[in-house]
C-alpha cells in the first residue's frame, strides 16, 4: 500500500519533501507532479526500482528515459553538450522541454537508448519537482505516467491512487494537472531538431 501526500503546489512542505526523498533513497518508486503532468520516478542507480517502473508501464528496453535535473549545473556530468546547446538551454529552462543528448559514461547503460546511446534531460518548471530534486541532490530517473493502453499522461491524483496504490511506494498529490506534453528537442546529432511540439514554445530551437 503506497503512502499518499498532499503537497502544496507552490510552497511544498519541507517535512513531506524530506519524507519523499527518504523513500526514493530506500529504493522506492514515486508518482509526482511535473509541469507536463504526473510522472514516475526513482533513484538513478536503482535497477530494481527501474524494473518496477517498466512493469507498471509495460516498457521494453528501447524506451527513452529522462533525467530530471534541478538546474543546468548537473548537465555536463550526464550529457555531451556543446556551447550552442548550452546557451539555448540556459535561456529556456526551467520549462516544459525534454532535451535529447548523447549520454556520458555517468549514465547507466540501461537508461540510454540502446542504439543511439542518448538520454533525455529535463529541468521542470514545477515547485514540487524542483524541491524533490534539491533535497535529493542528484537527478531523478523519470518517465511520464502513461499507463498501458493509454496515450496520455495521468492527470488526476485520486484516479492514480485507485490504479497504482499497490504498485508504487508514494503518490504525491500536487493537484489536478491537465495533459501538457513537453516539447522535445534533439541535440544528439550535433544539430538542433524539434522532434515533438508540446507546451514548450519551439520557436527558440527552430
Amino acid at each position: 500500500m503506497s503512502q499518499f501526500f498532499y503537497v502544496h503546489p507552490e510552497t511544498p512542505q519541507t517535512r513531506l519533501i524530506n519524507q519523499a526523498v527518504a523513500i526514493i533513497r530506500k529504493g522506492g518508486v514515486i508518482v509526482y507532479p511535473t509541469d507536463s503532468g504526473y510522472a514516475l520516478g526513482c533513484q538513478l542507480e536503482n535497477k530494481g526500482a527501474l524494473e518496477r517502473i517498466c512493469q507498471i508501464r509495460r516498457l521494453n528496453d528501447k524506451h527513452n528515459f529522462t533525467l530530471l535535473c534541478r538546474d543546468l549545473s548537473e548537465l555536463s556530468l550526464y550529457a555531451r553538450v556543446d556551447n550552442v546547446a548550452y546557451r539555448l538551454l540556459r535561456n529556456n529552462t526551467p520549462g516544459a522541454y525534454t532535451f535529447i543528448f548523447k549520454g556520458t559514461k555517468e549514465v547507466p547503460r540501461r537508461l540510454m537508448n540502446p542504439k543511439r546511446k542518448t538520454i533525455g534531460i529535463r529541468v521542470p518548471d514545477n515547485a514540487i519537482a524542483l524541491a524533490l530534486l534539491e533535497e535529493l541532490g542528484e537527478p531523478l530517473m523519470s518517465t511520464s505516467l502513461i499507463l498501458p493502453n493509454s496515450e496520455v499522461a495521468e492527470s488526476d491524483p485520486d484516479e492514480i491512487r485507485d490504479k497504482l496504490e499497490h504498485a508504487v511506494d508514494l503518490i504525491i498529490n500536487g493537484g489536478y494537472l491537465g495533459e501538457q506534453p513537453t516539447t522535445v528537442v534533439d541535440f544528439s546529432d550535433g544539430e538542433t531538431n524539434v522532434v515533438r511540439v508540446g507546451s514548450g514554445d519551439p520557436a527558440p530551437f527552430e
